[in-house]
C-alpha cells in the first residue's frame, strides 16, 4: 500500500514536471516574473490522508481554501529552462473537514519556494516549508488541538494575455502534534489545488 503510494505520487510529479519542459525557452526575453516582486494567490481544491503511510491510521478528508502571499527575494538565476527566482510564500490556510468528523483547521506557513523563469507559457514552481496549525475536529489519534505541519509541493502556472495566471497545485502534507501529547497518530496527506495568481 505505501510503496503504490509514493509510486502514484512521484508518477504525478515527473508528469507535471515533463509537461512544463515540453514547452521551449524563449531567449532573451524576461518572463513575467522578473518584472513582479510580489504575488498574491488564492487556491482551493481537496485532500485525503493515506492510511499505512508511516502512522497514519486514520482516512481524513477535507476541503481547503489557501490565500497565499508571495515574496521574491533574488533576481533571475541560472540559463535556458532551469533559470529561476527563489521566493518566499505566506499562507494562511482555511481547511474543512468532512469526514470523519466536520470541523475547521486554521494555521499559517512559512515556504520557501523556487520559480522556475525561463519557459514560454507556463512557470513551474516548487516549494516546502511548514508552520503551526489548530483544529478543533474530532480525529482519532491526533491527541491535539494545536499541531505543528511540514509539507512540501509542486505546482504549474499557466500565463494568460490578462494579468493573472491559472494554478494547478499538488502538495504533501504531514500533520503531528510533536510528541506533545498522546496520543500522536500524524496525518500524511495528499493535497489538489486549483487556483489563480495575481
Amino acid at each position: 500500500m505505501r510503496n503504490r503510494f509514493l509510486i502514484q505520487n512521484f508518477s504525478i510529479m515527473i508528469f507535471m514536471f515533463v509537461v512544463s519542459m515540453g514547452v521551449h525557452a524563449e531567449e532573451g526575453i524576461p518572463s513575467v516574473s522578473d518584472k513582479v516582486e510580489n504575488r498574491w494567490s488564492f487556491l482551493g481544491g481537496y485532500g485525503i490522508t493515506h492510511c499505512g503511510l508511516g502512522k497514519t491510521k486514520v482516512q481524513v478528508q477535507s476541503v481547503d481554501f489557501i490565500p497565499r502571499y508571495e515574496r521574491f527575494l533574488t533576481k533571475t538565476m541560472g540559463s535556458s529552462w532551469y533559470q529561476g527566482r527563489h521566493s518566499l510564500m505566506i499562507e494562511t490556510p482555511l481547511t474543512l473537514v468532512v469526514d470523519p468528523d466536520v470541523a475547521p483547521m486554521v494555521g499559517i506557513n512559512f515556504l520557501a519556494g523556487w520559480t522556475f523563469t525561463g519557459l514560454n507559457r507556463i512557470i513551474p514552481y516548487a516549494f516546502a516549508g511548514g508552520g503551526p496549525l489548530y483544529t478543533s475536529a474530532d480525529i482519532p489519534g491526533l491527541g491535539s488541538e494545536l499541531n505543528g505541519n511540514y509539507q512540501a509541493g509542486i505546482g504549474i502556472r499557466f500565463k494568460t494575455n490578462k494579468n493573472y495566471q491559472f494554478n494547478i497545485e499538488y502538495r504533501f502534507q504531514h500533520i503531528s502534534n510533536g510528541g506533545t501529547k498522546t496520543p500522536n497518530d500524524p496525518l500524511n496527506s495528499s493535497r489538489f489545488l486549483l487556483g489563480i495568481t495575481f
